[in-house]
């Protein structure tokens, strides 16, 4: 059998991953790519590698993947019905929200047809927006009219009005909030919900959903639901794919490590100034990439030390780098 050749001793795998990456990267394109099933295009190539490595809170076009226990993955009805059921829909989507400066109150007129859609009763709705308006007063008229009139206190501010007409756009009538355009999915044998958005933890909340199946290309929320480790192999994997749908072909150790340095110490961190680059041991490693003079400055002010260990250091004062031969030391006897 033959064995695997592994790595050899102090050899330089940051600089081999930062060029496998690095020159293909060169290569990229700007477009994106059509996802199935859902209209949303979804940032690929160059944009997409920028959000990853920048540790972005939130994609700019962000999925969710659902999926429902085995037992119900294979029943396109069920998994339709789930799809209806979980798409959030906002009170702006089903009404009128118009605002009455002279009489101070707002009007909200929901409209017959979207009303009949979501399967609501009327005292449903009623309680929906009677959460929302909390001390103000709600009339409720008939042909599903609300008159939401504001509570008057010693001086009265009109933007006071624009606030609560805004709050009322964004409430949630129906299904998971940050979760739309949902719709059903065939991949392997199974049916599931993709749809654009994201809320984990909304959509666990809702009964036959699988939660080993349930997955996001939003790297902040899965890290914040499931942890670094589950963050890392979803890096990993968006990594791939940007890589792959370019038709790119880098080897995976060189993602693995990358993931690993943005998830070494348990949190996620960018690849910039305001992360690794930004947090070398080194002053000169960290004056090199960016913001020269405010780390020069900023170490002579507090005498800080440089001990040489990085590569870079080494290079801008003419040193054998602490790499591969540059870190055996031979001696001779005589």
């Amino acid at each position: 059998m033959k064995k695997k050749q592994g790595i050899s001793p102090y050899s330089a795998v940051g600089i081999v991953a930062a060029q496998s990456i690095g020159e293909p990267g060169t290569q990229m394109t700007m477009r994106t790519f059509h996802y199935a099933g859902v209209a949303e295009h979804v940032p690929t190539g160059l944009p997409r590698l920028i959000e990853l490595v920048d540790a972005k809170k939130e994609p700019s076009k962000a999925l969710i993947e659902i999926f429902l226990l085995p037992k119900y993955s294979k029943n396109q009805k069920k998994v339709k019905e789930f799809a209806n059921m979980v798409e959030s829909i906002l009170l702006s989507d089903v009404a009128s929200i118009e605002e009455d400066m002279d009489e101070k109150e707002i009007r909200i007129k929901i409209s017959k047809k979207d009303f009949k859609d979501l399967g609501l009763k009327e005292e449903d709705m009623g309680a929906i927006i009677k959460k929302a308006v909390t001390t103000n007063k709600l009339k409720i008229s008939k042909d599903l009219l609300y008159i939401v009139k504001l509570k008057e206190g010693k001086k009265f501010p009109l933007r006071s009005l624009r606030k609560l007409q805004i709050k009322l756009s964004k409430v949630l009538v129906k299904g998971v909030e940050g979760i739309k355009k949902a719709v059903v999915v065939h991949e392997k044998g199974d049916y599931f919900v993709r749809a654009s958005g994201f809320n984990i933890k909304g959509a666990l909340a809702l009964p036959d959903v699988d939660p080993s199946r349930i997955y996001t290309n939003n790297i902040l929320e899965m890290y914040t639901v499931f942890g670094i480790e589950v963050a890392r192999a979803v890096l990993v994997r968006e990594l791939n794919s940007v890589m792959e749908l370019q038709n790119i072909n880098v080897g995976v150790r060189h993602l693995m490590l990358l993931a690993d340095a943005i998830c070494a110490d348990g949190k996620l961190k960018s690849i910039g100034r305001h992360g690794l680059s930004g947090e070398k041991a080194g002053v000169l490693g960290r004056a090199a990439f960016e913001e020269t003079i405010k780390h020069l400055v900023a170490a002579a002010v507090y005498a800080e030390e440089d001990k040489l260990k990085g590569v870079t250091e080494n290079i801008i004062v003419g040193q054998t780098i602490p790499v591969g031969t540059g870190k055996v030391m031979l001696s001779m006897k005589k």
